[in-house]
């Protein structure tokens, strides 16, 4: 089975963090979201992937090549002009012949894709959509459904009263392809909304697939930040990333002064420094190659390879991209800091 990914997106929600990086190569534990993805996917046999790219489609195909190095064979198509999530998969439709499944590539889940795809072939469904259970569906589009798991509407943004239903779309869909037949070409075409609807109007077979405990899409540095302290807390696994929760994680060739105070959850990683008298914890991520200095506090924060922050500074709740340095002495709280400029988060 082939598997699409739809990596198209200008990641506006995510800057400054996604200025001059498309969102899946946003690293998650020091890999791309996009490699951490290509991990979990061959857990379940599937390793023929096809990337719908538009926003700096250089940097994921100069990364992945033809995919061998990962393991995976990667096919590369590329929108000129951004076609919308039912446009996109329109405009790759003459790679796929047969079943295959669809992501959204900024989401981050635990969905048993092995078991999704079963329930879909037995179903019969010309199209399963994953979907996530929210405490308040009022500021998404939910979807109904029967008790044999098909989908008998879609509501955007319901009120309270409008809707039993506190199931969205969860960005992760199994479709057949005479699904294709009925997206038009060339212009810009929503599968949320657009799509969908006219499938169900015209009756056919769409199924929800609701097994699904974790779900997030990584759309803010909030978002971002959550991500890794649910990985440490043993909350997702991701590809590789399978840590027992509320440890310390810390690389065999990591550098850690004996006087270094290390509070778990936390992750150390290859060749990171950390100095005398050093708090580093809890809920922090260090990358490679990352250095942090005598005296200096990082709490739940993730900082990004070759970054340097000096002796006695404090970074809090805060994302440090690569190659920043963080000034002797100084405060950084609840921010995005690159080489030229920080960015507060809100909180």
């Amino acid at each position: 089975m082939k598997a699409l990914f739809l990596v198209g997106g200008f990641g506006t929600r995510l800057r400054p963090i996604t200025n001059d990086l498309p969102k899946p190569m946003v690293p998650i534990m020091g890999k791309p979201l996009l490699e951490r993805s290509f991990e979990n996917l061959k857990r379940h046999g599937i390793d023929d992937v096809v990337l719908s790219m538009c926003y700096q489609p250089d940097k994921i195909e100069n990364y992945f090549g033809d995919g061998k190095k990962f393991g995976v064979h990667i096919t590369f198509v590329t929108e000129e002009t951004p076609l919308g999530t039912a446009g996109a998969i329109k405009n790759a439709q003459d790679f796929f012949d047969d079943t295959f499944l669809v992501f959204n590539a900024d989401i981050l889940s635990d969905i048993d894709f092995t078991e999704m795809i079963r329930f879909h072939k037995d179903r019969k469904a010309l199209a399963t959509i994953a979907a996530t259970e929210v405490d308040n569906p009022c500021d998404y589009g939910v979807m109904e459904h029967d008790g044999n798991g098909f989908i008998t509407g879609f509501k955007e943004k319901p009120k309270p009263h409008e809707s039993d239903s506190r199931l969205i779309n969860a960005g992760v869909y199994i479709f057949e392809p005479e699904l294709m037949d009925h997206i038009p070409q060339g212009r810009t075409v929503s599968i949320e909304r657009e799509t969908y609807p006219l499938l169900l109007q015209m009756g056919y077979k769409m199924a929800v697939y609701d097994r699904c405990s974790y779900w997030l899409d990584l759309g803010t540095p909030q978002k971002y930040l959550k991500v890794h302290r649910d990985i440490l807390e043993g909350l997702i696994s991701i590809g590789e990333c399978d840590y027992t929760k509320n440890q310390k994680h810390i690389s065999k060739t990591a550098k850690m002064h004996p006087t270094a105070r290390i509070t778990e959850p936390v992750y150390i990683g290859d060749d990171a420094e950390i100095g005398p008298n050093a708090s580093v914890g809890p809920g922090t991520v260090v990358y490679r190659g990352a250095v942090v200095g005598s005296g200096a506090s990082v709490v739940g924060s993730v900082v990004w390879d070759n970054v340097k922050i000096e002796n006695g500074a404090s970074v809090e709740n805060s994302v440090v991209m690569s190659d920043c340095v963080v000034a002797r002495n100084s405060k950084k709280h609840n921010a995005v800091l690159t080489k030229d400029f920080d960015q507060p988060i809100a909180v």
